[in-house]
């Protein structure tokens, strides 16, 4: 078998698959290994508890998937058209904000799927081989993969980047047995750059390449099961579904370019609806509107408590009032508790206005 070949027909079946780049890397994680226990250590990853379930697998593969010598690492665009249009709906504040990667349909299925293409097509050539796809769906480093096969660098936000074509896209990968040739790692573009840091609405980018999830608002909305720490709850501004501020901000994105996957388009005019509207969204609207939705998993009730805090957030929006004042009454005390504060920050803002 000539494996150099083969790795040249894996990168030319990615494309046809709709990956816009494939890469291999070994599995070597040392440096990430200490990076992620340091991470633990500090307690930075809040109440992600799988973060450290599954003890070394995230970082040494081959504990994760026995045999593994080679990861084949692909990554896939989803920005939708106008992506840089987001700072017009932060900007306003009666609009709902969804971070860019939710408002399709979810994409581990979709990726999944490709990666399990992939697999067939390399079993045509190569025969029967071992392997194991992955969507974020287990314990793997995907992004220090990523940069070791040379799909990008970690940023200072710590998102993979790729000086030809920014950030806005999703990585999968394929542990294997078959000892492909790697490629270079990526090398780090970042420079003197801050801009991320600054940008951060709660500074949860405590350092460069370091994030306290506990402070981050994709955290606080997704994640966080529990209330929002008050503290934390302006700076959200309408983000209700992740953020993407420091994505946003970053000069390497003006290389990005529109996803061509139909199924990462927003749906429901989630890339820019009314908080009134989502938030009069009964449960069951809730799970017919985001079926097949990434934003699905958070359930209603923390739909509703981040809503609340984008209501309380909307200074001059006509109707916030009585919108929270209908939820008042609501049987979850999370969100009769964030409903709470946000009448609370509205009653601020009518005195402030004076």
């Amino acid at each position: 078998m000539d494996y150099a070949e083969l790795a040249n027909a894996i990168r030319r079946w990615g494309a046809e698959l709709g990956f816009q780049q494939i890469g291999i890397a070994g599995t070597e994680l040392g440096a990430d290994e200490t990076h992620l226990l340091n991470w633990l250590a500090a307690g930075r990853h809040g109440e992600m508890d799988y973060m450290q379930r599954h003890g070394t697998k995230r970082s040494r593969p081959q504990e994760l998937q026995p045999g593994t010598i080679r990861v084949i690492s692909a990554r896939m665009d989803y920005a939708p058209p106008g992506i840089e249009r987001g700072w017009d709906v932060l900007a306003d504040a009666g609009l709902g904000y969804v971070s860019r990667y939710a408002l399709g349909r979810d994409y581990h299925k979709l990726m999944r799927q490709r990666l399990q293409q992939l697999a067939d097509r390399i079993s045509t050539q190569a025969g029967p081989f071992g392997y194991r796809a992955f969507v974020d769906s287990a314990p793997v480093l995907e992004r220090a993969l990523a940069r070791d096969a040379g799909l990008g660098w970690i940023g200072k936000h710590t998102c993979l980047i790729n000086r030809h074509a920014g950030s806005w896209f999703f990585l999968g990968e394929l542990y294997t047995d078959l000892p492909l040739p790697l490629d270079a790692a990526a090398s780090a573009h970042c420079g003197s750059c801050t801009r991320c840091l600054d940008v951060c609405p709660t500074q949860a980018i405590v350092a460069p390449y370091q994030i306290d999830a506990r402070r981050c608002i994709s955290y606080l909305t997704i994640e966080l099961h529990g209330a929002i720490p008050p503290e934390f709850r302006a700076a959200m501004g309408n983000r209700i579904y992740g953020c993407d501020d420091c994505q946003l901000i970053c000069p390497w994105n003006k290389f990005s370019r529109p996803s061509a996957e139909a199924d990462f388009l927003p749906r429901h005019r989630l890339d820019g609806a009314a908080l009134i509207e989502l938030f009069g969204w009964s449960e069951e609207e809730f799970l017919r509107r985001t079926e097949g939705s990434a934003i699905r998993r958070i359930g209603h009730e923390r739909w509703l408590r981040n809503i609340a805090v984008a209501l309380g957030n909307a200074r001059g929006v006509a109707g916030a009032v009585d919108a929270l004042r209908a939820r008042a009454d609501h049987p979850s005390a999370i969100v009769r508790e964030h409903v709470v504060w946000a009448l609370e920050q509205q009653t601020r803002h009518a005195t402030a206005a004076g």
